[in-house]
């Protein structure tokens, strides 16, 4: 079971990551996607911030549990709220999907790392 963990959180964490230091460094791709679902750019880095720490959560989370069980939880609600902008602009593309497969790999971390531990 905790092959399965380490692989989905790392995978998330992968994705995590990535989407967090894109963001922080205002990539246009990024920046584009907050002004299409209607979320301030200005305030971007903060999702930034909070998807890093979700992915370096989830990695701690490896070697103590509640970590992960945290990180998994936040993930899971900062994705949900994602695709709330989405729902909410009635733009349900590409982004979307990406959104809610994220969703979907945050809740089975989440589900991953209480069953493991």
């Amino acid at each position: 079971m905790f092959i399965a963990t380490a692989i989905v959180s790392c995978v998330l964490a992968v994705a995590l990551l990535g989407s967090g230091i894109a963001k922080l460094t205002g990539n246009t791709g990024q920046a584009d996607l907050m002004a299409e679902v209607g979320f301030p750019a200005e305030r971007m880095w903060m999702l930034g911030a909070c998807t890093v720490a979700g992915g370096i959560g989830l990695l701690a989370g490896l070697f103590w549990w509640p970590v992960g069980v945290a990180a998994a939880v936040g993930s899971a609600a900062y994705f949900v709220g994602a695709l709330a902008f989405h729902l909410r602009s009635g733009r349900m593309n590409q982004s979307m999907t990406g959104a809610a497969a994220l969703t979907v790999l945050s809740i089975a971390a989440l589900v991953l790392r209480i069953a493991s531990s």
